[in-house]
């Protein structure tokens, strides 16, 4: 019996060294894991891995400055080699008309991504929304158009916005203005793109927007009824540069008013842009504005409407 506890005793010491042993053997494994993951993230970041990143912030993040310094440090490269990367973004961006990057010397140093697209792709853009809004099924009573499945979808939306803000982007906006609702979806697109804050109007305001600013205008298509549109005295600040958008034209009352909202703030409008105009009216619009489409007749018993494209390509665009 003596002999068969010696052994057993032994045994066990012998278990014990070995987890030991190994437990040390772990401890240093992850301790060497540790350290080799933060001499990876000191690392170089491989090109590639730096231009896929550089793509993703300038799409998510467009008319942004980027200074320079902000990738040096990022990526923890060398100027020379994010001079190098950004020539390489910028000749790639020109070829796919993905937009522009622009580089800034002195106190503005930087980089910035402005979008654009080809006049190929406006000529797209615009057949496709031109099939889209010739379907019998949108004609509404009163000469109106059903457009709401088109304005809650986002690839239409951000085909809208992308043909609304190419032709801004040289100009200096600071926000875009609109009115609710169904001009909501539309000025969020062209904000996106242009990376500018938009501003709600709204024909009554809510407790939360604190005190406002409201004016009353008359509506061209009803001049016989007054309306009024509020702003809170938050949103928009004096001599900023504002787009107006909407959704549709009819008589021009609208538009005019936030064109008075702006006014009282104080503030330069630089254009007028509606989704779509209705001209088959007699009564001449008595405000400027730019028009993506427009109806040129409506046929109540085939149901047939024929829409074409607006004032808003009539000009060189420069696209």
């Amino acid at each position: 019996m003596i002999k068969l506890k010696v052994p057993l005793f032994l045994g066990v010491l012998l278990f014990f060294y070995l987890e030991m042993t190994n437990a040390e053997k772990f401890g240093m494994m992850v301790t060497r894991q540790i350290d080799f993951n933060r001499k990876s993230d000191s690392m170089k970041v491989k090109r590639s891995e730096r231009l896929v990143e550089m793509t993703i912030e300038f799409i998510q993040h467009p008319h942004k400055i980027f200074p320079l310094d902000y990738f040096t440090d990022r990526f923890n490269a060398a100027k020379s080699s994010i001079s190098e990367d950004l020539n390489i973004v910028k000749g790639t961006f020109a070829r796919r008309h993905l937009g522009e990057i622009i580089t800034y010397s002195g106190a503005r140093g930087g980089v910035q991504f402005i979008p654009v697209i080809s006049k190929s792709q406006v000529a797209d853009y615009v057949r496709q929304l031109q099939d889209a809004l010739h379907q019998s099924e949108r004609l509404l009573p009163g000469g109106y158009i059903y457009t709401s499945d088109i304005l809650s979808q986002p690839e239409w939306l951000k085909k809208i916005g992308k043909l609304i803000a190419s032709r801004y982007s040289r100009n200096d906006i600071d926000a875009i203005l609109t009115i609710a609702t169904k001009g909501i979806p539309i000025a969020q697109s062209v904000a996106e793109e242009l990376g500018v804050p938009f501003v709600i109007v709204r024909k009554a305001s809510k407790v939360t927007e604190g005190s406002t600013v409201g004016i009353n205008y008359v509506p061209y298509s009803s001049a016989d009824v007054m309306e009024r549109m509020e702003l809170s005295t938050r949103s928009l600040h004096p001599q900023t540069s504002v787009l107006i958008i909407d959704d549709f034209l009819r008589g021009g009352g609208t538009v005019n008013g936030l064109t008075m909202v702006a006014n009282e703030f104080q503030c330069h409008v630089v254009d007028t842009v509606v989704f779509i105009e209705n001209m088959r009216l007699d009564e001449p619009i008595k405000v400027l504005y730019h028009s993506l489409f427009r109806i040129e007749s409506v046929n109540s018993e085939t149901k047939k409407i024929q829409v074409k494209s607006g004032n808003f390509f009539a000009e060189d665009l420069s696209f």
